[in-house]
């Protein structure tokens, strides 16, 4: 595994780019709110791996972030406003594509920004603590 693979400050400054990529949005009407929410997902699924590593806990290949939970529970207690982070996943690939599932819309953007800036606080807020 690459060393960055196995830095958890790196897997977060993924999650923060991702999370800023998120919150600018609907940048132009060309662009379709599954982008946002793509980002958003991107940025909890990253920021729960930053700390499966720090943790030293191996995770599969996985955009599912109910399963990320599940490998972090007997860890650590998981913020119960995280509990909702399942909601993302289909952004992960389903709603990359036509089709695939009803077009996302404002509202869901907000809703996924929303949690991915929780998960990301949160993961920050514990990897620093962790670091004394």
């Amino acid at each position: 595994m690459p060393r960055e693979a196995t830095d958890p400050l790196a897997w977060l400054v993924r999650a923060k780019s991702n999370l800023a990529r998120a919150r600018a949005g609907r940048i132009s009407p060309e662009v379709l709110w599954e982008e946002p929410c793509f980002d958003a997902q991107q940025a909890a699924e990253k920021a729960l791996k930053a700390l499966l590593v720090a943790l030293g806990i191996p995770f599969p290949k996985t955009h599912d972030l109910e399963r990320l939970l599940e490998l972090i529970r007997p860890h650590l207690p998981v913020p119960l406003e995280l509990e909702a982070l399942a909601r993302l996943n289909p952004f992960a690939v389903a709603s990359r594509y036509p089709g695939d599932l009803p077009e996302a819309t404002e509202e869901d953007w907000r809703e996924a920004l929303a949690l991915a800036e929780r998960a990301v606080a949160w993961v920050e807020e514990v990897l620093k603590s962790s670091r004394g």
